[in-house]
C-alpha cells in the first residue's frame, strides 16, 4: 500500500480548504426572479422588521417578489446616512421596500411573511439589534393597504400566538430613502458575515419557537 508523503498531503489539504472557502464565499442563493432595472411596473410594499439585511433575505425568497430594497423611512431628517440613523436620534426605521408581481403574490401574502420574520411584541428593537431604528412597522401607501395591515395585526393579536401585546405599528408612508449600496443584498454579497450574524442574532430561534419550521 502506497502513502502520499506527509508534506504533500498537507499541501493538498490546504488547497482543498482554500477551494472550499472560495466556493463558499462566492455562493449566492438563487432567487425565483432576478431583479430588473425597471421596477415601475410592479407593486411596492414597505416594512420595517429590524435589520434590513434579514428582511431582504426573507422577502426575496418568495416567489413573485422581484426585488427588495434596503432603506430608511423618513421622519424630520432628510437623506440620512446609516451612521446618522444608527445614532437613534433621526426618527427613522431601518426598512425594506418590496417590489412584487401581484399576479404571483399578494399584499396579504407579504404581510404573512412579515409577521413570521419578526418579534411583534418587542418595541425596543429586534433580537440583538436594540434601538428605535430597529422597531417594527408596516407602512401603508394606500387606504387598502392600511385596512389589510390593520386587519392582519388584529388577526395576529386575537390568535393568542403571543402572550405579550402586539406592538408593531401601522403607519402612513412618508418618504423612503434608499440605503447605501453596500447594504443592498448584503446577505448575498457578504454571505459569511451575514450567516455569522444570523446565527447569533436569535431571530431564527425565535421563528422556530413561535412558528415552527
Amino acid at each position: 500500500m502506497s502513502f502520499v508523503p506527509y508534506m504533500k498531503r498537507k499541501t493538498m489539504v490546504v488547497i482543498a480548504t482554500v477551494l472550499l472557502v472560495a466556493i463558499f464565499l462566492t455562493y449566492q442563493p438563487s432567487k425565483a426572479n432576478e431583479p430588473t432595472s425597471d421596477l415601475s411596473e410592479y407593486e411596492v410594499a414597505t416594512f420595517a422588521g429590524g435589520c434590513f439585511w434579514c428582511m431582504e433575505a426573507a422577502f426575496e425568497a418568495i416567489e413573485g417578489v422581484i426585488d427588495s430594497i434596503s432603506g430608511y423611512t423618513a421622519r424630520d431628517f432628510s437623506n440620512p446616512t446609516y451612521e446618522q440613523v444608527n445614532t437613534k436620534t433621526t426618527g427613522h426605521f431601518e426598512a425594506v421596500q418590496v417590489y412584487y408581481d401581484p399576479s404571483e403574490v399578494t399584499y396579504e401574502d407579504l404581510l404573512d411573511v412579515f409577521w413570521r420574520n419578526i418579534d411583534p411584541t418587542d418595541d425596543r428593537g429586534q433580537f440583538v439589534d436594540r434601538g428605535a431604528q430597529y422597531a417594527t412597522a408596516i407602512f401603508y401607501a394606500t387606504p387598502e393597504e392600511m385596512i389589510l395591515a390593520e386587519d392582519s395585526r388584529l388577526e395576529l393579536e386575537e390568535s393568542g400566538r403571543f402572550n405579550n401585546p402586539i406592538v408593531t405599528e401601522v403607519l402612513g408612508l412618508d418618504i423612503f430613502y434608499k440605503a447605501e449600496e453596500y447594504h443592498q443584498d448584503y446577505y448575498k454579497k457578504n454571505l459569511v458575515n451575514y450567516k455569522i450574524y444570523e446565527s447569533l442574532s436569535g431571530r431564527e430561534e425565535f421563528k422556530e419557537d413561535n412558528w415552527g419550521e
